[in-house]
């Protein structure tokens, strides 16, 4: 039996995690001569404070989604995926080669078409990393760390020759066809009804990643492939017993797992910049591991995390903006989120797994001492006494 109950795993650790790392955050402001309240209210108002606000911040949760489930997925299969920015990059490849010679008549069929470009090209640039790792012992980390790199550098190749378009400059691919334009969310909004500007950045990509962390959740834990790709996680070698392989789950986890870090792409490359760009990704490969951990692998974590480092993002832009406070410091607060939700997760759970191992104790009831045997009947009776029939 578990020592902790569930929602104190998945809520309670994670929460007390982040205000550690608040309140350490708060001592590294005052320490370059901030006032961490000030500062705390500009990330507020700027993130969520205003219509503008949230969208920004959505939009940068959008990211954080789709690779915050690449990881995780891979995770569940205890593989380490590291490459999901090497797999946006070459996602937005496919979503670009999609919409560029491929025509559609609205932008909802190019929206679908772009999605499954953009997974497929994902899924194939994870595909040699996890066949390398199942079959030749490559480990997973070394040749996904590569494939970034060699991502980086093709798309480089690609946007500064092939797909830049003559007389232009800057190494980007062309302008999609306008017809291809994502609506954004307000602007959904308001033609339901509903009274929002329709001026926003984040997109109706956002709701492709909400029905991707529903779909990831059922995969894992609805169907008989999730089950294999979490038995395969928790032993390869009780996986083995049972008949499942392991170069088969590793390639199906880490292809589900590069698809979804190339639909990334679909945010920034059809919803963004509607065209492809170099530095699309921003880093967002490697935020999706601390959303990974901090969500716990679970969908509706990696959700919730995904909103909160998307508010970090959104909020430090401001903090740059508005205040003296540089940009980098963003980073160090993230730097302490995933320190305290990922290597000091232990310093978190312990003491509360003894606070609750205590409380468990006093509620259960005290152990009574067996009652002492009674006297034994003789089976025969002594000499001068008759023995009761």
């Amino acid at each position: 039996m578990d020592v902790m109950p569930k929602w104190a795993e998945v809520i309670l650790v994670p929460l007390i995690s982040l205000i550690l790392a608040a309140l350490l955050s708060a001592v590294v402001i005052l320490a370059i001569g901030e006032n961490p309240i000030t500062a705390v209210g500009i990330m507020i108002d700027g993130s969520v404070g205003s219509i503008r606000g949230w969208g920004y911040t959505l939009y940068y949760a959008t990211n954080f989604i789709f690779t915050g489930l690449c990881v995780s997925v891979a995770f569940h299969a205890r593989l380490f995926n590291i490459g999901g920015e090497g797999q946006a990059m070459v996602g937005g490849l496919g979503v670009a080669l999609v919409l560029l010679y491929i025509p559609f008549p609205h932008w909802s069929i190019a929206l679908v078409a772009a999605s499954l470009g953009a997974a497929a090209f994902g899924a194939l640039w994870a595909l040699i990393p996890a066949y390398l790792q199942a079959a030749r012992g490559s480990h997973i980390v070394i040749t996904t760390i590569m494939f970034n790199f060699m991502a980086a550098g093709l798309l480089n190749y690609l946007l500064s020759n092939t797909l830049k378009p003559a007389g232009q400059s800057d190494p980007a691919s062309a302008k999609f066809d306008a017809a291809y334009d994502l609506p954004t969310l307000n602007s959904v909004l308001t033609d339901l009804g509903f009274k929002a500007a329709r001026d926003d950045s984040v997109n109706v990509t956002f709701l492709l990643a909400i029905i991707a962390c529903f779909a990831v959740w059922f995969l894992l834990w609805r169907t008989r492939l999730g089950f294999q790709i979490r038995a395969f996680g928790q032993s390869e070698t009780a996986a083995k017993y049972a008949g499942i392989s392991p170069l088969r789950i590793t390639v199906i986890a880490m292809l589900i797992s590069g698809g979804l870090a190339g639909l990334m792409a679909v945010n920034t490359a059809m919803g963004e910049q509607e065209r492809l760009v170099l530095n699309a990704v921003e880093g967002a490969g490697f935020i999706g591991i601390a959303v990974a951990l901090m969500g716990r692998n679970h969908p509706f974590g990696v959700f919730l995390a995904a909103v909160l480092f998307g508010f970090l993002y959104q909020g430090g832009a401001e903090l740059a903006l508005w205040t003296s406070i540089p940009r980098e410091l963003i980073v160090v607060i993230q730097a302490l989120v995933i320190l305290f939700t990922g290597a000091l997760d232990n310093m978190v759970r312990a003491p509360l797994a003894k606070l609750f191992l205590h409380l468990r104790k006093g509620k259960e009831p005290p152990e009574t001492a067996p009652p002492p045997p009674g006297p034994k009947r003789p089976d025969h009776a002594p000499e001068g006494t008759v023995k009761e029939a």
